[in-house]
């Protein structure tokens, strides 16, 4: 699901990119062409899990649908301390494309919060977009950055922030975002449009074949991931496992990342090429490399306190397979 609502925001960032160029210069760049394209592939992946031919049977329910939503916000107006109330009715406007209504029921959650929490931030810059398009961009980019300010890994965040950045003319600071976005294992469609346009941003030719080619011939670690007793004790079985490989020069982006669920530990993990996050920069290509892995309570990829982890930096040339314990909380 999460991954479907970034292919919707695809859909809007195609609007906000491409529709200035074209006013700007009469005439559709390259990067306006990427942007269509981005509407086209998203419109069909999204229609192919969510679309149904017999749609039309759901229209009776989309009144009752609304009359519940309507409810919810008579109820409100008595009950305004309700945050919860507030942010499942932005939501429900959302779905139902009363996006100025939208608007002023995460306005109202925001304030409840005190403008401190990311997600409420995000979807509330979100709604904007959905509302207003290119006029909203610079209000809903504020929105963005404090969001990420308050929740780094935040991800429709992060996914807007990029498109916000390119706007102002930060290229690498869009790719940054995006990077840790691919840390997410985003659907194949979806990341190879993330990988096409961080290599666009950050001057580099995209080849998916090249790509292909060179993991192909990449070596492969393999990581044998084993959880303490005390971590198995506290571990949520649910918890997302991330198995990172990174520079220890520069740890960020991850140069290769893969995920598994904390039920399936203890485990062998193959680490390649293939899973390198960013095209030419691959783990066959690194000496020394930091081996990360993190059992994430809340799922995002970057680290969070509480989270249990283990790692170990490694040569490389002599080393291929290593065993991590996760032994250890992030305070």
């Amino acid at each position: 699901m999460l991954w479907l609502i970034i292919g919707l925001m695809l859909l809007v960032a195609a609007a906000v990119v491409a529709w200035p160029q074209y006013r700007h210069e009469k005439r559709l760049s390259s990067t306006a062409v990427i942007a269509t394209v981005c509407v086209l592939v998203f419109s069909a992946a999204i229609y192919s899990q969510i679309g149904e031919p017999g749609a039309s049977k759901a229209v009776n329910a989309v009144s009752s649908v609304e009359d519940m939503v309507d409810a919810l916000a008579q109820r409100l107006q008595s009950d305004t301390d309700d945050l919860n109330g507030w942010k499942m009715l932005g939501r429900s406007y959302s779905q139902l494309k009363r996006y100025d209504e939208a608007i002023g029921a995460y306005e109202h959650a925001a304030e409840l919060e005190g403008f401190g929490n990311g997600q409420t931030l995000a979807d509330l810059g979100e709604a904007m977009m959905l509302n207003d398009g290119v006029d909203a961009a610079n209000r809903a980019g504020e929105l963005f950055e404090n969001a990420l300010a308050v929740e780094p890994s935040n991800q429709k965040a992060l996914f807007y922030g990029g498109i916000a950045a390119v706007n102002r003319g930060d290229p690498l600071l869009a790719a940054d975002r995006w990077e840790t976005l691919l840390a997410s294992s985003p659907p194949q469609e979806i990341e190879g449009i993330l990988r096409q346009r961080i290599a666009e941003w950050r001057g580099n030719e995209f080849s998916p074949q090249s790509q292909v080619k060179e993991s192909a011939q990449g070596a492969e670690l393999t990581i044998n991931v084993v959880l303490s007793d005390t971590a198995n004790a506290a571990v949520d079985p649910n918890a997302t496992v991330f198995i990172i490989a990174r520079d220890p020069a520069q740890p960020s982006p991850p140069i290769a990342a893969v995920r598994r669920r904390a039920s399936e530990l203890p485990l062998a993990v193959t680490l390649g090429d293939s899973d390198s996050m960013i095209p030419g920069r691959v783990i066959s290509k690194y000496t020394n490399l930091e081996i990360v892995v993190r059992a994430s309570a809340s799922g995002q990829p970057i680290a969070q306190t509480g989270d249990w982890f283990g790692d170990s930096i490694i040569d490389t040339t002599t080393t291929r397979t290593l065993d991590i314990l996760i032994d250890r909380q992030v305070p």
